[in-house]
């Protein structure tokens, strides 16, 4: 499949995302840099499967080394998948121009042949989900102190994203398995495979569901409504997994999130720091990790407009906004708004934004 053929449908032809379009031929982008098949064969000693580090919904991960002594993920999308083509699109595009101390860096790519693969900085500590959450867990290592560097780490880096580069990036699929730690435990935002791309006279897109159940803000799941408060939610989501210890997905079970509802009747109860991880054995600030758990359920907000920006999230989690002064209401959770008849059906090529008729691709649920 041709680069030219494609033409990056995945973002709005508004946007000004052209900066890293393929170039005739498909083979050659612009501020990325262009590894040779046999780099990364060489690097990963032929994708040899002791160098695996990970599988993701588009390919699998491998650790490499490149001549210079740096370590890399190379990231091999799957050579079947047509998603997997339009998800190497939409990290170039998403990643080729950003600089953050919280996002992944993206290295560079090869387009070789029929192989569509990404390099990526290694990041030795894995991910949040692995690390905090997983089987791999090691709760020594996250002391309180470390687990709010962790949340204000990736709030910066949502908020970098939503409003501070132009066009803006809604990431769509913000959750544990895609936060990576590096040797320091600082939280990097990685895999923009499905990232959207919003120019500033975009309010929201209407697209088919990609990301994560669990993660997924109601609105989003039910209708197709895309909008930066979509991340929002998920941030909520994560923040409680953060602060509880415990994943989402172990419970979002039959489209129910109940870490979220459990945080919220907690919240009615006034024993907030009950859902605190047990593993912390009460080593925390106490007003702190109150404020933090109703910074997420602020997030968590079944109305996308009571929902906070991200750069007031960070306030907030800075103390610079009091939450005390912000009201709380209901989650949003899946389940709920299942009965809810969805007044339009979605097409897989094109969807329409609230200001313009302009295409955006579609992906399915994963």
């Amino acid at each position: 499949m041709k680069f030219s053929s494609i033409y990056f449908r995945c973002f709005s032809s508004t946007s000004k995302a052209a900066a890293v379009e393929p170039r005739e031929g498909g083979q050659s982008f612009q501020n990325v840099q262009q590894f040779s098949l046999k780099e990364l064969k060489t690097s990963t000693h032929g994708f040899r499967s002791s160098n695996k580090i990970g599988d993701g919904g588009f390919g699998s991960v491998y650790k490499g080394k490149l001549r210079d002594g740096s370590a890399v993920a190379v990231k091999v999308l799957s050579v079947e998948s047509t998603q997997g083509e339009r998800e190497f699109l939409a990290e170039i595009a998403a990643m080729s121009n950003v600089r953050h101390k919280n996002l992944v860096k993206l290295r560079g790519c090869c387009s070789q042949g029929l192989n569509r693969i990404l390099v990526y900085d290694y990041m030795p500590n894995n991910s949040l989900s692995q690390a905090l959450l997983g089987k791999e867990r090691n709760g020594a290592k996250f002391s309180w102190k470390v687990r709010s560097r962790i949340a204000f780490g990736v709030a910066h880096g949502l908020a970098y994203l939503h409003d501070e580069i132009k066009p803006h990036v809604v990431h769509r699929d913000i959750k544990a398995s895609n936060i990576l730690l590096d040797e320091d435990l600082t939280a990097k935002i990685s895999d923009f495979g499905l990232a959207k791309l919003f120019p500033d006279n975009i309010t929201h897109i209407s697209t088919r569901v990609a990301g994560t159940i669990g993660y997924l803000a109601p609105e989003y799941a039910v209708r197709g409504q895309l909008t930066r408060k979509s991340d929002v939610y998920s941030f909520g989501v994560l923040l409680l997994e953060i602060i509880s210890g415990r994943s989402v997905t172990d419970f979002a079970v039959e489209l129910e999130q109940y870490l979220v509802t459990q945080a919220w009747e907690l919240y009615n109860a006034n024993e907030l720091l009950q859902l605190v991880d047990p593993m912390l054995k009460g080593e925390f600030p106490g007003d702190e990790a109150v404020r933090f758990l109703k910074v997420a359920l602020l997030c968590v907000q079944e109305m996308p407009g009571r929902r906070p920006q991200m750069p007031n999230v960070v306030k907030m989690l800075l103390d610079e906004i009091d939450v005390r002064d912000v009201p709380i209401s209901r989650p949003g959770v899946i389940s709920d708004f299942m009965d809810m008849k969805i007044g339009h059906k979605h097409t897989s090529e094109s969807s329409k934004t609230s200001t313009s008729n302009t295409s955006t691709s579609s992906f399915s649920m994963i």
